[in-house]
């Protein structure tokens, strides 16, 4: 190494210590430990600009790990301890940024609310980890009404392979909403196992069901596509440009067709 190679290094490396060092300091300051604090009491109506250095906190950490793991823990206990639905409503924003497998537990518990199960929903969407989609998959069955298409949206949105069955299972469901949500889901999931689950209900599915069916197949064949899945893809499209299928889904399967038969 030279001596100019040795210097930039030196300078990088402590460049790098000095944002880890800001980071943890504005992770843990007082102004974060005041906002805590304001968070256990906040409600409807209070100083938004009383949390803001928690805001500030997690801008800082970011690159961080270290200090974006210590507040996502503190997040998560905050929102275990009890919370209004608007500090959860927050936390629950925050930990769409932060969240990890750290959240889920803490997350999942408020699915089951009318009141939470969306924001909860909304940070687990955006958690990677497995079990932010395995809480989602355990409360489908157990939530009804207006939280089960939310739910269904949820597990399509992440394009969760495990939630084929269980989804697909809702496509005859006597509710409108809860069918064609399991449709669009299992077209946004878009895997070989989605593609049969959703030809083969296409076969037998009632008239208020064909379009958004057809719709869902078209969604499904593009994912296919994308993801290299050609033969399945085509299949698929195929389906969509025969029998009595609208003019719309029979234009859209043709172009399908081509851009499958010349993608490399």
């Amino acid at each position: 190494m030279t001596s100019k190679e040795g210097t930039t290094m030196a300078v990088a490396v402590g460049a790098a210590a000095i944002a880890a060092g800001r980071a943890m300091a504005q992770t843990g300051s007082a102004a974060v430990d005041t906002a805590f604090e304001t968070l256990k009491t906040y409600d409807w109506g209070s100083d938004r600009e009383a949390l803001k250095p928690i805001d500030q906190a997690i801008i800082a950490s970011h690159g961080d790990p270290a200090a974006r793991k210590a507040l996502e823990k503190r997040l998560v206990d905050a929102l275990a301890g009890g919370l209004s639905r608007s500090a959860q409503d927050y936390v629950c924003r925050k930990l769409k940024v932060v969240g990890t497998s750290q959240s889920v537990e803490a997350l999942a518990a408020l699915l089951p609310a009318q009141e939470t199960s969306h924001i909860a929903r909304y940070a687990l969407e955006r958690i990677s980890d497995e079990k932010a989609a395995e809480a989602m998959r355990d409360a489908l069955p157990k939530v009804s009404g207006k939280l089960k298409p939310g739910m269904i949206g949820s597990l399509g949105v992440r394009r969760d392979a495990k939630s084929v069955k269980p989804i697909s299972g809702l496509l005859g469901d006597s509710d409108g909403q809860i069918a064609q949500t399991a449709a669009q889901s299992l077209g946004l999931i878009g895997t070989p196992a989605a593609a049969k689950e959703l030809s083969a209900f296409a076969k037998k599915a009632p008239a208020n069901m064909k379009i958004p069916v057809a719709d869902a197949c078209l969604v499904c064949a593009e994912r296919l596509l994308a993801d290299g899945e050609r033969a399945a893809a085509l299949a698929l499209y195929r389906e969509l440009n025969s029998g009595d299928q609208p003019a719309h889904v029979k234009v859209a399967a043709m172009k399908g067709m081509l851009a499958a038969t010349t993608k490399q």
